[in-house]
């Protein structure tokens, strides 16, 4: 699955913006955002469904883009996942993960794509992310019949400051944290100063939230990971809250696969956490 991060053109365009934003968190695209966000557009990608079973879930963001995922309910689930993306390509990079949290798993699991990718309208920004996680969230927790907070997040490189503000705010299951960074204004100095840095909102910021969050983490990273560093990684686990498990990848790049470790890993995190009980409002 393709992840592309900060380019080294983002510098040009952070210093041509000025200066940080102080929008509310939905804010218009910035030049930044343009820089930021690499989405495949449908018709690209391979949008067949060859499994009949897998849904395709529309909703709506709070700005009435309509926004749309695929869904794949597990046979008594021991969970329910909603899993938010990073910066590049579209739901169809990661079908794969579909059957994986399905039949390995048993997890029901939805996967969707922010404004501006896949089928999803509008144009992606740092505030709009967050509020498209919203949407999804609300529409996962009625489909699966669970309540917002019993949904287990999982966040893959930029989409783990998306899960960390979920969680941080309004809680979660559990929370799982992949090659993500511990804020985009630090990993924009580790690889163009400080002075670029200073020109980053701080929307996407999971290092100063993620101590609100109190509920179990599964955190892992790459150790050769060039594009967020592997020490981005342990400074956002340090300042996370226990009970808490950090898995390393030794030699792990940012874009590789699941290794089996990781996936043995993450089936003992989903069988830790707490049976789901059935809502009755």
């Amino acid at each position: 699955m393709k992840q592309v991060m900060i380019q080294s053109t983002v510098l040009v365009a952070l210093v041509a913006s000025g200066c940080a934003s102080s929008e509310s968190p939905r804010s218009k695209a910035t030049l930044v955002d343009s820089v930021l966000f690499h989405p495949d557009r449908y018709p690209v990608g391979h949008w067949e469904k060859d499994d009949p079973s897998i849904e395709d879930a529309w909703f709506e963001s709070s700005s009435g883009q309509k926004l749309n995922g695929w869904f794949v309910e597990a046979r008594n689930p021991r969970a329910v996942v909603l899993y938010t993306e990073g910066n590049g390509g579209n739901i169809t990079n990661r079908r794969d993960l579909l059957e994986l949290y399905r039949d390995k798993l048993h997890a029901s699991i939805l996967i969707f794509d922010y404004e501006g990718y896949g089928r999803s309208e509008g144009s992606p920004s740092q505030g709009a992310i967050l509020d498209d996680a919203r949407a999804a969230r609300r529409w996962l927790a009625k489909r699966a019949d669970v309540r917002e907070n019993e949904i287990v997040l999982v966040g893959n490189s930029l989409g783990g400051s998306v899960a960390v503000d979920l969680a941080a705010k309004d809680g979660a299951s559990g929370l799982v944290l992949e090659n993500t960074f511990a804020s985009l204004a630090e990993l924009t100095e580790s690889h163009f100063g400080r002075v670029a840095s200073k020109l980053v909102t701080p929307q996407l910021d999971s290092i100063a939230k993620i101590d609100e969050y109190h509920g179990p983490l599964l955190q892992t990273h790459g150790t050769k990971d060039t594009t967020v560093p592997f020490a981005q990684g342990q400074k956002l686990f340090e300042a996370a809250n226990e009970p808490k498990k950090f898995v390393a990848i030794p030699d792990g790049g940012h874009d590789d696969g699941l290794t089996d470790e990781y996936v043995a890993e993450l089936d003992k995190f989903l069988s830790s956490l707490p049976a789901r009980v059935p809502r009755t409002e």
